[in-house]
């Protein structure tokens, strides 16, 4: 739930501590990034929910492949869209947006492909000997995928 929290948060001492300008640049660029904690969180809060029912697949699992499918078009709409402000009109009515929108990207990463986010020393130590570890959300679409081949297999013959 700290993903949700996080989007009041960094609308709040972005936007309204540090003053940055709402324009509409930073504003698409921040729903980039707020769009994929929304989808963090509600893949975390579902994940708890398989885990605590030891349902066997995730809950949702279809529509985060539709996510996984959609989000990198929107995402890279959204970045070309600042990268061209950031040309026409360099400053703080731009720059945060591509921020903002790259760091969307980064965490679209995080979840649907390998984890970029290493926060304790097991995590580090990992990473430092085997490399980077496919995300868990990726790891549970992709085990749907072999088991509904499965399925069909058994269910074609």
């Amino acid at each position: 739930m700290l993903e949700l929290l996080n989007i009041p948060l960094h609308g709040w001492l972005w936007f309204g501590a540090i003053g940055l300008p709402p324009t509409a640049v930073n504003i698409s660029g921040f729903a980039a990034f707020a769009v994929l904690l929304v989808v963090g969180a509600v893949y975390w809060a579902l994940k708890l929910r398989q885990l605590r029912r030891r349902e066997p697949h995730l809950p949702g699992r279809r529509q985060f492949a539709a996510v996984r499918a959609v989000l990198p078009v929107v995402l890279a709409v959204v970045l070309i869209v600042c990268v061209i402000a950031v040309a026409r009109e360099p400053g703080a009515a731009s720059w945060p947006g591509l921020a903002f929108a790259f760091f969307g990207a980064l965490e679209y990463v995080n979840y649907f492909h390998v984890q970029l986010m290493h926060d304790n020393r097991a995590d580090l130590r990992r990473l430092g000997t085997v490399g980077f570890r496919r995300a868990h959300l990726s790891r549970d679409l992709r085990s749907v995928t072999a088991a509904d081949r499965q399925v069909r297999r058994a269910t074609a013959g």
